[in-house]
């Protein structure tokens, strides 16, 4: 994946216009584990498998055949996956791809996209944050609807030119009270001091501040994610993200994502859908 461009201001206010999907860490599948289970009972055999499947979908299949013990030779085999969780979907067993976790970085995206990001309950998170980051670290993302409007898009570099000069006046003066002795800003340690000061700047930052967040779900959570959020009547910011997550499932396990459609629509964005949802 090449970098994404970092534009500036003429004041030097950095910001971002697409939304980055980094797979930081997807399942590692040793089949050979399975080998003592196994043998037990005579299947052995069963990790002899020709066909390679991607880790996560081996860890989905081969979970979901424990529930039948369907590890015989009348298994369905790994060449036949696809048939295999178009059952599934059809059967709408999807508790077995709750077995496969993947954990993406996303950033390039507002605090206005993560406030939503987080309602969805079944997902891990760790976010930066602006209590303990510098505000050296600022960052800002221009909304798809300022870019093609000139008057937009120079109101959004004025606004967040403006955003950063009142973060450092303020952090500048918290720093000169906390020199004078202010008790409400004192600390033993100087992180703590640091703490202090970036904690009450940051009242100052806007929705559209970058937000770096660290995501782990399993393909279940990821695929309610995507139904949801890369549907036409999710808000645009984060359908492009949900979109390119998904490019990025898609793309790690075929087979699991074999059933979605992508379109685009009349204003250029895209979206996916599938029959199965919910499964």
């Amino acid at each position: 994946m090449s970098n994404p461009t970092v534009y500036t201001t003429q004041q030097g206010t950095r910001y971002l216009k697409e939304p980055s999907v980094i797979l930081y860490i997807k399942p590692n599948v040793d089949q050979e584990a399975l080998i003592p289970f196994l043998e037990d009972f005579g299947f052995e055999d069963y990790v002899n498998d020709p066909v390679e499947l991607p880790d996560g979908t081996q860890s989905c299949k081969t979970l979901g055949q424990l529930c039948y013990f369907s590890f015989g030779k009348k298994r369905t085999w790994n060449k036949d996956a696809d048939k295999y969780f178009d059952n599934i979907r059809e059967q709408s067993h999807g508790s077995i791809t709750e077995h496969a976790n993947y954990t993406f970085l996303l950033y390039g995206i507002s605090r206005s996209l993560t406030h939503e990001l987080v309602r969805h309950r079944m997902f891990s998170y760790s976010q930066a944050s602006q209590r303990y980051i510098s505000g050296k670290m600022l960052r800002f993302v221009e909304r798809p609807e300022y870019q093609c409007d000139e008057v937009f898009h120079r109101r959004f570099e004025e606004r967040i030119d403006q955003t950063v000069l009142c973060y450092n006046t303020v952090a500048h003066f918290l720093i000169e009270k906390q020199v004078s002795g202010s008790k409400i800003l004192s600390a033993e340690h100087k992180t703590d001091l640091r703490k202090k000061v970036n904690q009450e700047a940051r009242s100052v930052l806007t929705n559209e501040t970058d937000a770096p967040i660290g995501v782990t779900g399993n393909i279940r959570a990821w695929r309610h994610f995507i139904e949801m959020r890369a549907s036409e009547h999710a808000e645009v910011e984060i359908r492009r993200l949900a979109v390119e997550v998904f490019f990025k499932l898609r793309k790690a396990e075929p087979i699991l994502f074999s059933d979605y459609d992508l379109k685009t629509l009349g204003d250029g964005t895209q979206v996916v859908s599938t029959k199965y949802r919910k499964v």
